[in-house]
Formats: C-alpha cells, sequence, structure tokens
C-alpha cells in the first residue's frame, strides 16, 4: 500500500531519527530498523484517530447534509465532497516532493471527508430515480464500482513507483470530479425540494434574528433525530454503526497487519485488491439482488454479518498468506449489508 508506506517512512525519518538511503517499505518484517518499526506504529495510530475523526464528523453532519440535499439538490452537495475527496490524495503527492512535510497534513486532509459524504449523498441520488424494490441492487452498483477500481489498482502498483501511484490516483479523483460537474444531472424531484423548502421555512418563521441564528447552529443536532424516528431507525443505526466500526478498522489497519504479521509485499497487496474488486463487482453488481428477492433484506444482512464475524475471526487467526487469500473472496459477502441498510433506510424515509 503507498500511503501506508509513505506515512511509516516519513514518520521513522522525522521522530524517529532514521537516515538510511533505503525507504522503510524495502525492508522485509525481520530486517526492518527499529526506527521503521516504530514509525509505522504511529502511522497505524494516527489513521486510527483519522478515522475516528473522518467517522464523527460523517455521523455529525450526515443528517444535515441530507437534509440540504433535499431542499437544495444533490449535485451541488456531491461536488462539495468530492471537492473535499481530493484534498488527501493532493496532500500525498505533496509530502513526497516536500520531505519535510509532517504527516499530520495527510491525515487532517483525509479526515475532511467526513464533512460530506458524496457517497451519501450518491445514494439519495439512486433513491430519487430507482423504485423502492431496486434500491438494495442500486446501491450494490456504487460499490460494484468501487470494487472495480479494486481490481483495477494492482496494474498501477506493478507498472509504476509510489510516487507515480500517487500522481495517477490524484489526477483519478480531480478527474471524476469534472465528469461530476459536467455530465452528472441533478436528480432530485422540483417537488420534493419545494415540500422541503415549505417545511424549512415553517420552522423558521415566527422567529428572531438571535432564534434564526440559534436554529441554525444547532440544526445539525436537530436533523440527527431522525435516527430515533422509531425503532426501525435505531435498529438500523446501531447496525450500520457496528458494521462501520468494523469496515472502517479494516479499510484503515487491514494492510499494516498484513505487511507486518504475514510479510506481505506491494506485489501480495495488489493481488489481494484484485480478488477483493473481483469478488465485489460479483457479489455488488450479480448477487445482491437474486439474494435480497430470494432471502428478503432480513436475512441478507443476517447473513452478512455472519460471514463478516467468520472472516475477521479468520484473519486474527491466519499464519499464512494463503489463507488471507481464500478468505477475500467470503468476505466480498460481508458488503451485502451496507446497500441492504441503506435501502431499508431509504425506503422507510420516502414512506414516512
Amino acid at each position: 500500500g503507498v500511503v501506508p508506506a509513505v506515512m511509516t517512512d516519513r514518520f521513522a525519518r522525522l521522530y524517529h531519527g532514521y537516515t538510511d538511503p533505503r525507504d522503510c517499505a524495502d525492508y522485509t518484517t525481520i530486517t526492518k530498523p527499529a526506527a521503521c518499526l516504530e514509525g509505522s506504529a504511529d502511522a497505524q495510530n494516527a489513521a486510527a484517530y483519522e478515522s475516528l475523526l473522518s467517522n464523527t464528523l460523517t455521523f455529525i453532519t450526515a443528517s444535515l447534509t441530507g437534509s440540504i440535499s433535499d431542499q437544495h439538490g444533490r449535485k451541488g452537495i456531491m461536488l462539495l465532497g468530492l471537492s473535499l475527496s481530493m484534498l488527501s490524495p493532493i496532500v500525498l503527492v505533496l509530502m513526497q516532493i516536500f520531505h519535510n512535510m509532517p504527516p499530520l497534513c495527510y491525515y487532517l486532509a483525509s479526515a475532511t471527508t467526513g464533512l460530506v459524504s458524496w457517497i451519501a449523498v450518491s445514494l439519495s441520488s439512486l433513491a430519487d430515480v430507482l423504485p423502492p424494490e431496486w434500491r438494495s441492487a442500486g446501491f450494490g452498483l456504487i460499490l460494484a464500482g468501487f470494487s472495480l477500481g479494486f481490481a483495477l489498482s494492482p496494474f498501477l502498483a506493478v507498472l509504476f513507483n509510489h510516487f507515480q501511484v500517487s500522481v495517477a490516483s490524484m489526477c483519478l479523483v480531480i478527474a471524476g470530479f469534472f465528469v461530476t460537474l459536467f455530465f452528472f444531472p441533478e436528480t432530485l424531484p422540483p417537488e420534493t425540494a419545494a415540500q422541503a423548502a415549505i417545511i424549512r421555512e415553517a420552522e423558521r418563521i415566527d422567529r428572531t434574528i438571535t432564534q434564526k441564528l440559534i436554529w441554525t447552529v444547532f440544526r445539525p443536532v436537530r436533523e440527527l433525530a431522525i435516527l430515533n424516528r422509531n425503532m426501525l431507525f435505531r435498529l438500523l443505526t446501531t447496525l450500520a454503526f457496528f458494521s462501520g466500526m468494523v469496515q472502517s478498522a479494516d479499510q484503515t489497519l487491514f494492510v499494516y497487519y498484513l505487511e507486518e504479521r504475514l510479510a506481505f509485499d506491494d506485489h501480495d497487496i495488489a493481488l489481494m485488491f484484485m480478488l477483493m474488486g473481483i469478488s465485489g463487482i460479483v457479489v455488488q453488481a450479480v448477487l445482491i439482488k437474486p439474494f435480497t428477492d430470494l432471502l428478503g433484506e432480513r436475512i441478507v444482512i443476517i447473513f452478512a454479518f455472519l460471514l463478516g464475524t467468520a472472516v475477521n475471526i479468520t484473519y486474527g487467526l491466519a499464519k499464512t498468506k494463503t489463507t488471507i487469500f481464500l478468505a477475500l473472496p467470503v468476505a466480498a459477502f460481508t458488503g451485502m449489508a451496507f446497500p441492504t441498510i441503506s435501502a431499508i433506510k431509504a425506503n422507510n424515509v420516502v414512506s414516512q
């Protein structure tokens, strides 16, 4: 992984006295200097704190951004989220140009993506145009797009060095912003926007300027009330919380774990991402719709969580790389939980 390699080396050089011209990533797990091991520990801690901050921001602002997009449209909010998503790839490139740039800059830039989740807005866009019975499959297609990126990323790792991969990643994210700017349509129905505007105006009517200011400041807190609307939403929120916590840990620390415990190198990581990508495409683009039709959304969520539990236990007990590679296709089925939960939420928000 590019980010673990770059951050481990930067922490080792800036804070642990590492001066060897070789990068920390060039060593094996057994021969890695103590400074590199300490740098890796620092990088893992920083990634964990960054993930915590990003997810906390998402929890606080997601309902608010959803409410704003209900009134003012999806496209503008999505562009704002994509703008924030461009920051971390840009900073990652800059860090490899300016060698004294502290790693804190990258983690802060990455955490800001939690302010506006463009993925959540994209789900709202799909909910605007898809009938309820197709929403879980439609949401799965978004994740299939991510899986396609995972499947193709190994080619970048094999063909280019870390800096070149970082530049390519930055260019792709920037290209995604402009594609959305020029080609993505506004999906919010005019009647939905008008209804939301009436509701917001009714909430602010007959208020003084001070009361309106207080109303605006505390609006994010009020928007969170949707999570406590009824028992269904409380259960879905709890499920999403635990699912997101595990998924975030996997995304943040899994590569560090594999590199340190099982001596994964760049080629192993590339193969892992390819397997994850191909498996994710099959599950999200092909299997999720038949599964939800045959088993129902509730059973699909239970099935995904059970497999997720088994897979993470397997990761923890794994002694060889082969075990990890065998577990990865099974892990793809855990990804059915997120689009299914999102579809249930979208359907019930609309119905109420």
